[in-house]
C-alpha cells in the first residue's frame, strides 16, 4: 500500500499518534474496543522507539463466516507494535478465546517505511526478487471519495472538502499529487506499508485472507483521511503532549471496559435470579 501525503514526516508522527489515540476512543465501547497493556521505550539491537501491545475485543466486528467459526464474544485480537521512526512493524495475532484455537496460523504483519516522497521508490522494504513479484502495489488516495465504503463516509472527514484554520492545508483537488509534484519545496511524504497475512484453514484460506487485505486497505484510507482532517487537533502537539495524551487515553479506555464488565455482571446476575424464580414456580 502506498499513500501520499502532504506533511513533513516529523508532523506526520505526532499527526498519526493523536489519531491513533481517538481512534481508540472512538471505537471503545459495549464490552468492545480496545486495551492497552504496555506502551513503553525500547531498546533492542541499536534500534529504539515506542512499544504498544494492545488488545482489541471483537464482537460485531467481524464477518458472518468468521462467527460461523467462533463463538461470538470469544474473539480476542492481540497487537503488538514496535515504533522506530520512521520505521513501524505491527505484528498481529488473533487467538479464539483461552483455547488459542488458531495459534500460529493466524498472523497479520504490517511493515511501514516513512520516507519523505511522492511514492516513487520501488520495494522499499528490500525483498527478493521472488517475493517481490507476488506483491500487489496499491496506491491509496485520501482525497478520492470513490476509495470510500458508502458506510464509512463522513463529511467533516473528507480532505476535498476540508480546509484547516491553522495551516491552511486543503481541500484536496481531484489533481493535487500532481500540484504537490510541480512544489519541490513543499511539504510531502509517502507511508509504504507491507502487509502480510497468513490464514491456514482448509476452504477459508483464500477468502479470509482476500477479506483482510481489503479490510486493511479500508482502514488505512478511513484513518488517514480522519489525520488529515483533524490536523488542527494536533498540528501544535509535542511528543511529550503525545504521551501525556496516551497515558490518559489508557486510562479513559479501561474505565469504560471496566465499567462495562460491572453492568455486564449486574445484568447477568439479574438475570440469574430471574430464571431461578422462574423455575421454582415451574
Amino acid at each position: 500500500l502506498i499513500l501520499i501525503l502532504n506533511f513533513l514526516c516529523v508532523c506526520y508522527q505526532v499527526g498519526q499518534l493523536f489519531s491513533v489515540a481517538e481512534a481508540s476512543k472512538n471505537e471503545t465501547g459495549g464490552g468492545e474496543g480496545i486495551e492497552v497493556l504496555k506502551n513503553e521505550p525500547y531498546e533492542k539491537e541499536g534500534e529504539k522507539g515506542q512499544y504498544t501491545h494492545k488488545i482489541y475485543h471483537l464482537k460485531s466486528k467481524v464477518p458472518g463466516f468468521v462467527k460461523m467459526i467462533a463463538p461470538e464474544g470469544a474473539l480476542v485480537f492481540h497487537e503488538k507494535a514496535w515504533n522506530a521512526y520512521p520505521y513501524c512493524r505491527t505484528s498481529e495475532l488473533e487467538t479464539f478465546s483461552s483455547n488459542e484455537y488458531m495459534k500460529d496460523d493466524f498472523m497479520i504483519k504490517i511493515e511501514t517505511w516513512h520516507k519523505p516522497d511522492t511514492g516513487s521508490l520501488e520495494n522499499v522494504h528490500d525483498l527478493d526478487p521472488t517475493t517481490w513479484k507476488t506483491v500487489e502495489v496499491v496506491h491509496i488516495d485520501i482525497a478520492d471519495r470513490s476509495h470510500v465504503e458508502p458506510g464509512d463516509y463522513k463529511q467533516e472527514e473528507d480532505p476535498a472538502i476540508f480546509q484547516s484554520e491553522k495551516t491552511g492545508r486543503g481541500p484536496l483537488g481531484p489533481d493535487w499529487k500532481k500540484e504537490l509534484l510541480a512544489k519541490p519545496d513543499a511539504p510531502r511524504m509517502c507511508a509504504y506499508k507491507l502487509v502480510t497475512v497468513k490464514f491456514k484453514w482448509w476452504g477459508l484460506q483464500t477468502k479470509i485472507e482476500n477479506f483482510i487485505h481489503k479490510q486493511e486497505k479500508r482502514i488505512f484510507t478511513n484513518f488517514h483521511r480522519q489525520l488529515f482532517c483533524w490536523i488542527d487537533s494536533w498540528v501544535e502537539l509535542t511528543m511529550a503532549d503525545i504521551r501525556r495524551m496516551e497515558e490518559e487515553t489508557q486510562r479513559e479506555l479501561e474505565e469504560v471496559r471496566m465499567t462495562f464488565a460491572q453492568n455486564y455482571v449486574c445484568t447477568s446476575s439479574a438475570y440469574s435470579v430471574h430464571l431461578d424464580r422462574f423455575y421454582s414456580v415451574i
